[in-house]
């Protein structure tokens, strides 16, 4: 990625870096941004947002799941590939997430929950695996984060993000859909640890309220809970029309119900140049 960022050529890059600086956003959960051990990719693709307009004098990433190997058959199908990895990726760091903002980022504050085990979380649920596989596999397909964000004022708020597997991809044991739900789930129930503070899920949860193979109790049990405001509009968010798929609403800007949320939209990519729309959500803090 860093290759395609800096040849300045790459048409899902320069769509992806034009549009976040069309939308004059303060805060961006990036997905699927390589990740690289000195923030270079996620450096040069900050300052190619520049170049069209928009500063972001904060960023930050951490290693992502994604292709991270464990060197055990984790889905049981007899062999080693990239679907072992803790999450698909043909290298570690591959399609990682990362954060953009005009406001300082309280690092020192930064909760990851990537590293927990599936297994060991009460109310998982579990497709079939291996003791090994049930002792080593994280839920996390690329991460969950939670990170205090101080605004003009002095106040924190607490972002949090994720990018949920895809609930397709395997087998009649539904591995990915209940991974997808337990992903969800786990956002959820963090949110029982935060008490008064405010925050914003802002993510990737590839999972329709209506549509597609996704578990939807998980993500209505989110949708629904009387803390949050659904913030983004209700548009579809990916077009897969290509792959045979209808349109989904498969990502969610979902602030504390304190913030009033003053104006929303979308914003699509270029034809051919990514899948995915950028979402946008203006809000209030209260002081």
């Amino acid at each position: 990625m860093l290759r395609d960022i800096l040849s300045g050529k790459a048409p899902d890059v320069l769509a992806a870096a034009q549009m976040i600086a069309a939308s004059q956003a303060d805060i961006i959960a990036l997905q699927s941004l390589d990740f690289d051990a000195e923030n270079r990719a996620l450096t040069a693709f900050r300052d190619l947002i520049a170049e069209r307009g928009r500063d972001y004098p904060y960023i930050f990433t951490a290693p992502p799941n994604a292709g991270f190997y464990t060197g055990i058959d984790l889905n049981g199908d007899g062999r080693l590939g990239p679907e072992d990895r803790q999450g698909y990726g043909r290298f570690h760091g591959q399609a990682g997430m990362a954060i953009l903002s005009r406001f300082p980022l309280d690092t020192s504050g930064f909760t990851d929950l990537s590293g927990l085990i599936w297994a060991d979380l009460p109310w998982a649920t579990l497709p079939p695996m291996s003791d090994e596989a049930r002792a080593r596999q994280r839920l996390s397909t690329i991460g969950h984060w939670r990170i205090p964000i101080q605004l003009a004022d002095g106040s924190l708020f607490h972002l949090l993000t994720l990018h949920a597997s895809p609930p397709v991809f395997d087998g009649p044991e539904d591995r990915n859909g209940l991974r997808n739900g337990d992903e969800i789930r786990l956002i959820h129930n963090h949110l029982d640890t935060l008490g008064d503070a405010p925050f914003v899920i802002l993510g990737d949860l590839n999972n329709d309220p209506t549509l597609g193979e996704g578990l939807k109790p998980p993500l209505h049990a989110l949708l629904n809970d009387p803390r949050l405001t659904d913030a983004a509009a209700p548009f579809p968010t990916a077009d897969w029309r290509d792959l045979g798929l209808p349109q989904m609403r498969v990502s969610y800007i979902l602030p504390q119900r304190t913030l009033t949320v003053t104006a929303r939209g979308h914003i699509p990519p270029p034809a051919g140049a990514s899948r995915h729309s950028l979402i946008w959500a203006d809000l209030t803090v209260p002081p």
